[in-house]
């Protein structure tokens, strides 16, 4: 996918061809044929802001940011709509956090604000799932962020021609059809066009890159009494425009 990204930034030939191949018929292949992984598996990096919208602010117990509070997951977070995501014994405390993110389209270096959204390739949701217990133990928040599994993508990247507004999105999640997170991605603190410029200002994105924007209040950790994720738990992310990304909660047993 990484590949296809960059190649599309810079090939009008190659856009042509996928055109015409979504208006073959013969060519297409239907959902209940097919198995959906991530529709990135390994992107250079994946970005994550933390307490991006006011209310989560608060309902963290937290002061409101002035500059954008970053930490990275992996590729080893990775997985797709549908899949399991793997609880580790050590924590006793796994929260969800509905998220828009956004791939970067092409190579991105101290790029202005007013130019910012000509390098966003699309959008997805990401499930930025967090064990608090480490997270707000150590200090950092790398440990608690970066397990695997703790990263669901998906079901799609939508293409930012589809998405006329991505500042004007509703927002939510379910657990076990019961909704905990619902809103608008209008109460972003940090819109998509400083995000991108202000990282770009000291690395330099690369086409594949997952930006994700941070997640509005409703989150376990926020709830009174406080809701931890268990096995057999369901959620579904959902992003206007964009779908629902779906997974599942086991326990590791290795």
């Amino acid at each position: 996918m990484k590949e296809l990204i960059a190649s599309l930034s810079i090939s009008v030939a190659i856009r042509r061809d996928i055109e015409r191949d979504m208006r073959d018929e013969h060519a297409a292949v239907s959902l209940e044929e097919i198995k959906l992984c991530s529709p990135i598996t390994d992107p250079e990096k994946i970005i994550c802001i933390g307490l991006n919208y006011y209310d989560h602010v608060l309902e963290s117990n937290m002061q409101v940011p002035v500059q954008p509070i970053l930490f990275p997951k992996f590729n080893n977070c990775i997985v797709g709509p549908e899949d399991e995501v793997v609880i580790p014994a050590e924590t006793k405390q796994c929260d969800y956090e509905v998220e828009l993110a956004f791939v970067v389209g092409r190579k991105a270096k101290n790029v202005p604000i007013g130019e910012a959204m000509n390098y966003v390739f699309g959008y997805t949701i990401m499930n930025d799932v967090s064990a608090r217990d480490i997270q707000l133990s150590e200090g950092q928040w790398t440990r608690g962020k970066a397990i695997d599994s703790f990263a669901p993508i998906g079901p799609y990247i939508v293409t930012a021609d589809e998405i006329p507004d991505p500042h004007d999105l509703r927002i939510s999640l379910t657990l076990n059809g019961k909704t905990m997170q619902d809103s608008n991605t209008k109460e972003l603190i940090f819109n998509i066009p400083f995000l991108l410029s202000f990282l770009s200002r000291t690395m330099t994105l690369q086409p594949g890159d997952v930006i994700s924007t941070g997640t509005p209040p409703g989150v376990g950790m926020g709830k009174n009494p406080q809701v931890w994720l268990s096995p057999g738990d369901v959620t579904e992310a959902y992003i206007q425009g964009i779908g629902i990304l779906r997974n599942y909660y086991a326990f590791d047993h290795t």
